[in-house]
């Protein structure tokens, strides 16, 4: 909308940008001020009613400042008039203030494209011409020079040149997305992950989704895992994540952890040795080992260590230690860990399922958290971290994992007594070490200023959409590392799908708009419609909204003929965008009643070589 469309042949010697029919004073200003960073140039503007938009000056426009050689581009974040008044029907000066970008050069070449530079090597000097940016020009600005990139959508300056990202720079880096709450930051990231999943077949992703509303958008691509599919045992926990899911988020009792320290071992030991006590020379236990133990087998330590006489300091702990156990292991939030009445070494199918090891054609895991207690999100989202860091570690580069926290602020707040401590651990070791090893991170939150800087500032590439708040806009303001600070002052007035990209992962600060996403693939879309069709004109049921709420149930639950499914697969027959869109397959469970004493949760039963054990 701000630019000049002509012949996209090589620039000719002279560097005038105006047409013959066009208005000297329309389209051009002279530079009366340079410091080195920002520019002021002196133009002239009227109000003649048939004048054309684009010719105006305006805030957001891409501008050219001839220098001979070399073109200055800058962007416009101001433009005023001297002594405030204004003489209609006349030509009046105006003050247009530029913030420098870098510079367009043209190649040696006779039909070479023209070269963008970050870098000035030569400033403007005063009386330089300024006018309207080319389109040869501008696409030179955004040209990834080489890195192998993916279209996301349009430049706002100008809807005809396709916005491109270096997708790998984006991944390994790590990348957030920021905005407020309507401004289309789910679809932004379900469109992500769709040009993610195309240009990087061999990319796993986990989203770790508190409101459920990306299956419905990949739908192709994804599985779904709640609290009712996942099985996580409570044995893969590492001592300091067990210690928080017995203590609920609160501060752990020293003495109590160091029970668990060593008590946890010789519970191991027994499994392994078939119920001796007795640690060998060869066995390397500790807490944190993942091999299988039984909360039987720790109990009965706990009780040993009460009767004996000289633990007589140690029973008041021990008491606690042990009611803190039997009150986990009986709640229905975590059956997810205990419900599992056979011990077995399940890690292969656990791992495999969840991060896709095979993808089979489903490289995405959705675990979904609506409803949950922040404890077991909590608890569940520092090992699923934690597993993801290791797994590409100790897969040395073969395995590429992406994890996708949205409300990211959740996990990482800048409080850390806010924050579930195991948690942030996993997830800052991803975005600080994560990228040498092919574990990527990826952050959505509409509050930025409520993230932890140290995770934030490890993002190279940052997706800023719309923000109203002066601390969420101070914290993205300080994170850009180039010279186009004046686009920041956008944020707060930026409408739908659009966004100001920065970083490694775009060649300069770019204000885009994201490609359009047809209606049946938007986050919660499928979700509402499904329920604004099936519920219409029907009252509320108390009775199953309480018992849904007594029993710690988060989805409907559907009649006996069905079965529990890990995954469910979709009908693509239907084309986005139909009048009548398809109805989701929801994920399927058995009632309460008809649930097997020894679920299995989807996974069949292996033992990999080793015993089976009643728990």
């Amino acid at each position: 909308m701000y630019v000049e469309r002509e012949n996209r042949s090589a620039e000719a010697t002279s560097q005038e940008r105006r047409e013959a029919q066009q208005a000297g004073h329309r389209i051009l200003g002279h530079v009366v001020r340079c410091d080195g960073a920002r520019a002021v140039l002196a133009a002239f503007a009227g109000d003649d009613q048939g004048d054309d938009p684009t010719e105006r000056w305006t805030v957001g426009r891409m501008v050219s400042i001839n220098l001979g050689s070399t073109r200055t581009v800058g962007l416009v974040y101001g433009v005023g008039k001297p002594g405030h008044d204004w003489r209609p029907g006349k030509l009046n000066p105006i003050e247009v203030e530029v913030e420098l970008i870098g510079e367009v050069r043209d190649d040696t070449f006779p039909a070479g494209k023209p070269v963008f530079d970050r870098g000035i090597t030569c400033y403007p000097h005063v009386g330089a011409h300024a006018h309207r940016i080319r389109a040869r020009d501008l696409e030179a600005v955004y040209d990834l020079g080489g890195r192998r990139s993916v279209t996301i959508g349009h430049l706002s300056q100008d809807e005809n040149i396709n916005a491109n990202i270096a997708i790998e720079d984006v991944l390994s880096r790590h990348f957030a997305i920021v905005g407020t709450t309507g401004v289309g930051k789910s679809t932004a990231v379900s469109l992500l992950m769709r040009k993610a999943i195309t240009a990087c077949p061999e990319l796993r992703i986990l989203i770790l989704d508190p409101h459920n509303e990306f299956a419905a958008s990949l739908p192709e691509h994804a599985i779904r895992i709640d609290s009712s599919t996942l099985d996580l045992p409570f044995w893969m926990f590492r001592l300091e994540e067990f210690a928080e899911v017995l203590f609920r988020g609160r501060e752990a009792i020293p003495e109590e952890v160091d029970l668990l320290r060593d008590l946890i071992p010789v519970a191991k030991a027994i499994y392994r040795h078939g119920g001796s006590p007795i640690r060998r020379a060869t066995d390397t236990l500790t807490a944190d080992t993942p091999v299988p133990y039984r909360i039987a087998d720790l109990l009965k330590q706990i009780d040993e260590r009460i009767g004996l006489l000289d633990g007589k300091s140690e029973r008041p702990a021990l008491k606690s230690l042990r009611m803190r156990i039997e009150q986990a292991s009986t709640d229905p939030g975590y059956r997810f860990m205990f419900a599992s009445k056979l011990i077995e070494d399940t890690i292969h199918q656990t791992i495999g399922n969840i991060f896709r090891v095979p993808h089979e054609n489903r490289p995405v895991t959705c675990f979904e958290m609506a409803g949950l207690p922040s404890e077991v999100v909590n608890a569940v989202c520092s090992v699923l971290a934690r597993l993801a860091f290791d797994l590409a570690l100790w897969s040395e580069g073969q395995l590429k994992l992406l994890v996708m926290c949205e409300e990211a602020h959740r996990y990482m707040p800048v409080n850390s007594r806010q924050g579930f401590a195991p948690t942030r651990e996993a997830l800052a070791r991803i975005a600080k070490e994560g990228r040498k090893y092919g574990c990527f991170l990826g952050l959505v939150t509409q509050r930025p200023g409520e993230l932890d800087p140290t995770i934030l500032s490890q993002c190279s590439t940052i997706f800023s959409m719309r923000l109203a708040n002066e601390q969420d806009k101070a914290i993205i303001r300080s994170a850009i590392s180039d010279s186009s600070a004046s686009s920041l002052s956008f944020l707060s007035s930026m409408g739908q799908r659009e966004a100001i990209a920065f970083g490694e992962g775009v060649a300069t600060t770019m204000r885009l708009k994201f490609e359009r996403q047809a209606r049946s693939l938007l986050p919660t879309q499928a979700q509402s419609d499904t329920r604004t069709t099936d519920k219409a004109g029907q009252d509320v049921d108390l009775e199953t909204v309480v018992n849904r709420l007594r029993n710690g149930f988060t989805q409907p639950v559907l009649p006996p003929e069905t079965s529990l499914l890990f995954s469910e697969d979709t009908d693509m027959t239907d084309q986005p965008g139909e009048q009548a869109p398809r109805q989701p397959v929801l994920l399927q469970r058995r009632p309460i009643a008809e649930e097997p004493e020894t679920p299995r949760y989807g996974l069949k039963p292996s033992a990999f070589g080793v015993r089976l054990s009643e728990g």
